[in-house]
C-alpha cells in the first residue's frame, strides 16, 4: 500500500491574500488527515506577499513564484524518493507549478487538469496580473521565460501530455482575448464530460495520458470545477460545474491508475464557508477520491 503523504502549500503568490491560504487549516480541521490515514510531510511557508505587478513580466510576485515553486518541488520530490504519495494541499492554482517542477526533475510526465476555468492567460489579458489565471499556459512553456523556463528545464509539460477537463469558461476566456489553447492539448469540456457521463469521460483522460509514453501524471484539482451552487466558497465563480458525485469517480478512476503519480488541491476559501460545512463536504470527497489509491496500493 502507497503511503500518503499530505504537503501543505498555503501560497497565494499567484492570487491574493483573500482567505485560499487557510483551504490546509480548513481541511485538517474537517477531519481529511484522518479520513485519509495520511501522514504530514511538512509546510512550504511562501515569502510575503507584494501587491504591486511587476513591471518586466506584467505578473504578480514572479520572482516569489519561481523560488517557491524551486522549494515546493524539493518537497514533493522527498516525498517522491521516499515512496509515497504526495497530496499537496494549497493555495492558489501557481502551487501546480512547483509539483510539476518536481516530475520535470525526474523525467516527462502529463497532467489531468480539473479546473472550472482553462487557466491560459498571458500577462496582457489578465487584468490583475494574477498568475493564478497562467499555470497552465506556464506549465507549456507560454510566458515570460522567469516562470515558463523554470531551472532552465523548458516546458514542464508538452502539449499532447495535458488533458483539461471539466471547464466552463470557453465563452467567459475568448471575451477576455485569453490566448487560444493550443491543438495538441487535449480536452474535454464541462458538456463533454456530461455527454459522455464522469466515469467514462475520466477513463478517456486517463488512457489520453497514458498513450504517449510519459512516466506518469499528476491530477491538479481546482475545486471550481464544481457546480458553483455546491462550491460557492471560491474566488472567481462562474455557473454550472461537476456535482461532488462525478467529481469523485472522476478522481476515482484516475487515482486507480497506478501511473497517478500525486494530486494537488486548489482555490477552496474556507473565509468563505464559515460553517464549515464545505470544508466537510470536500475532505469526504478527497476521501473517496483516494480510497482508490490505497484500496489498489499504488
Amino acid at each position: 500500500m502507497q503511503e500518503l503523504m499530505i504537503i501543505e502549500a498555503p501560497s497565494v503568490l499567484g492570487l491574493r491574500p483573500s482567505g485560499v491560504q487557510d483551504l490546509p487549516a480548513a481541511l485538517f480541521a474537517a477531519g481529511l488527515q484522518d479520513r485519509l490515514g495520511a501522514v504530514r510531510a511538512g509546510r512550504v511557508a511562501p515569502p510575503a506577499y507584494d501587491p504591486e505587478r511587476d513591471e518586466a513580466t506584467g505578473i504578480l510576485n514572479p520572482l516569489g513564484i519561481t523560488r517557491y515553486s524551486a522549494r515546493l518541488a524539493d518537497a514533493v520530490g522527498g516525498v517522491l524518493d521516499r515512496g509515497g504519495f504526495p497530496v499537496v494541499l494549497g493555495g492558489d492554482c501557481t502551487i501546480l507549478l512547483g509539483n510539476l517542477l518536481a516530475l520535470k526533475r525526474r523525467g516527462r510526465h502529463g497532467l489531468l487538469f480539473l479546473d472550472g476555468h482553462t487557466d491560459f492567460y498571458q500577462p496582457s489579458a489578465e487584468p490583475a496580473g494574477e498568475a493564478a489565471s497562467m499555470e497552465l499556459a506556464l506549465a507549456t512553456g507560454r510566458g515570460p521565460r522567469l516562470l515558463a523556463d523554470l531551472e532552465g528545464r523548458g516546458p514542464l509539460l508538452r502539449d499532447e501530455d495535458v488533458v483539461a477537463f471539466g471547464f466552463r469558461d470557453t465563452a467567459e476566456s475568448a471575451e477576455a482575448g485569453m490566448q487560444p489553447l493550443p491543438p495538441r492539448l487535449h480536452t474535454i469540456d464541462l458538456d463533454g464530460v456530461r455527454a459522455a457521463g464522469a466515469a467514462a469521460a475520466a477513463h478517456r483522460a486517463v488512457g489520453l495520458l497514458t498513450a504517449g509514453g510519459s512516466d506518469g501524471f499528476w491530477v491538479h484539482l481546482d475545486v471550481d470545477v464544481l457546480d458553483d451552487a455546491l462550491m460557492p466558497a471560491v474566488d472567481y465563480r462562474l455557473p454550472g460545474g461537476l456535482p461532488w458525485p462525478e467529481l469523485e469517480r472522476v478522481l476515482r478512476t484516475a487515482l486507480a491508475d497506478e501511473r497517478a503519480v500525486g494530486l494537488d488541491v486548489t482555490i477552496f476559501n474556507p473565509r468563505l464557508d464559515p460553517g464549515g460545512a464545505i470544508a466537510a463536504r470536500l475532505a469526504e470527497c478527497l476521501g473517496r477520491g483516494l480510497s482508490a489509491r490505497t484500496d489498489h496500493g499504488g
